[in-house]
């Protein structure tokens, strides 16, 4: 199993990411939350074998902190820690471009995300941006030491 940048035009990742939006809208199909990420968004890819079997995006270090978005595993390699060393990756790029703390927000339907973060150290927090509108939104936040 390999952690690498990916360029958002990646065919994998593209699958990942539409894969991704799938679960949200059967998940939370009430929700007239809109989905899009922020173009300057970067990604990795968990590969497997060479095939993207999950992803995890950084949106670029604001102040300090940078903000996740889309980690995804494939069903058929959940259980594996493929998400744990999405997210160990991550802090890890976070804090080579200056990041001090990182965020996050995940949905009171995902359960399995939620206890992932805890698990990592990441604590809840106030709603921030476009979630504090959002009934759904948990949101979380970590330093990075």
């Amino acid at each position: 199993m390999l952690i690498e940048p990916c360029p958002t035009d990646d065919l994998g990742l593209v699958l990942l990411l539409d894969l991704a939006l799938k679960e949200l809208i059967t998940r939370y199909p009430d929700s007239s939350s809109t989905h899009a990420v922020d173009p300057a968004t970067s990604f990795l890819a968990a590969l497997d074998d060479g095939e993207a079997v999950g992803c995890i995006g950084l949106m670029p270090v604001v102040d300090g902190v940078g903000e996740i978005k889309r980690m995804f595993v494939l069903d058929s390699h959940r259980g594996r820690g493929i998400a744990r060393r999405l997210m160990a990756s991550v802090e890890a790029v976070a804090r080579h471009r200056g990041a001090t703390a990182l965020r996050l927000a995940t949905g009171t339907r995902q359960p399995e995300a939620v206890a992932l973060y805890e698990s990592l150290g990441y604590a809840a927090t106030p709603p921030y941006g476009k979630y504090v509108q959002d009934p759904n939104a948990l949101c979380y936040a970590k330093r990075l030491g």
